[in-house]
């Protein structure tokens, strides 16, 4: 049986909120804490991680699905974890087909655009297509994106499956303003700790990096909450989250010149060039309405925010 949380007594919401949060963001630190405790630094974009960094950064993306499922099961009891974490697939298959191939689209227009930009800025170094190797570089990419698929779960059934419906459920225009800018902002800043070890901004010091990531996650984070939104599942914002995470970055390096030094901040989607073509793709959904959950339910799309089935 189901529940909406709009029901849950107010005390177990925030109750649950907190430590969600607090679960999230210690799992994090702790994961992170081998590569903190020895000094680690990432000091380039080109730079490999090794063994122990890989291993470290799973166990902290696993941190906030292992605490939405906590409250979920523990502190709200509010129904099957599946469902209130939205861990379904859309009906009909040829809708959820058409949902999971924007979150391949989408990202892939914006990243394109980013480089489009930086290049004629003078910012970013293109070296050209190779048209040979392109379509084994993009099943390599794409393959490489599938296998750490399930770590990205770990981040969005806390994200999109449980922080964003909780701050969204009144529906109202307040409170989905206040529910992207806390979840992204929390989003951002539970990347601390990669962030002071030069993760997403390798060579820069955490008061430059600290403030781009706030930027770049309050810009993508309407985005994958959309692609949540008009499937009705968090499978699509997972695979956008994925998408951006490793094939975006893939190819800053693929089509760059291969002695050139490369900087996020000046040619990526975690660069000024991604947040131009990502705020301008949220105005767009915002204009359009598409980042109100009544857009969707208007065309009998289920999806969390309504909190129907909760």
């Amino acid at each position: 049986m189901t529940v909406s949380t709009r029901y849950l007594p107010l005390v177990n919401r925030r109750r649950g909120l907190f430590i969600f949060l607090g679960v999230a963001y210690i799992g994090m630190w702790a994961a992170m804490s081998p590569l903190l405790a020895t000094g680690y630094r990432r000091g380039d974009a080109r730079e490999e991680t090794g063994a122990l960094e890989q291993t470290c950064i799973a166990a902290a993306m696993l941190a906030p699905a292992l605490a939405a499922i906590l409250v979920v099961r523990c502190v709200e009891r509010s129904g099957r974890v599946r469902d209130t974490l939205a861990l379904r697939w859309t009906q009909p298959w040829g809708r959820a087909a058409r949902a999971c191939l924007m979150a391949f689209v989408v990202p892939a227009g914006l990243t394109t655009a980013a480089l489009v930009i930086g290049t004629f800025a003078g910012r970013y170094p293109f070296g050209g297509v190779h048209w040979s190797g392109l379509g084994a570089w993009a099943a390599a990419s794409v393959l490489n994106m599938l296998v750490s698929l399930p770590l990205f779960f770990g981040e969005e059934l806390g994200w999109q499956g449980y922080l964003f419906p909780r701050l969204a459920q009144d529906g109202d225009r307040r409170s989905l303003i206040r529910a992207y800018a806390i979840t992204g902002a929390a989003f951002a800043l539970w990347h601390l700790p990669t962030l002071l070890m030069g993760g997403q901004y390798p060579g820069r010091p955490w008061y430059v990096s600290v403030p781009a990531m706030m930027v770049s996650c309050l810009l993508i984070l309407p985005v994958f909450t959309w692609l949540r939104l008009r499937s009705g599942s968090v499978v699509p914002a997972v695979i956008g989250h994925a998408f951006v995470s490793s094939v975006s970055v893939a190819m800053v390096t693929e089509f760059a010149d291969p002695k050139a030094a490369l900087d996020p901040l000046h040619m990526s989607m975690a660069g000024w060039p991604g947040w131009i073509v990502t705020g301008a793709f949220v105005a767009f959904l915002a204009l359009t309405g598409r980042l109100h959950p009544s857009f969707y339910t208007a065309r009998t799309v289920p999806h969390p925010a309504s909190i129907r089935r909760l």
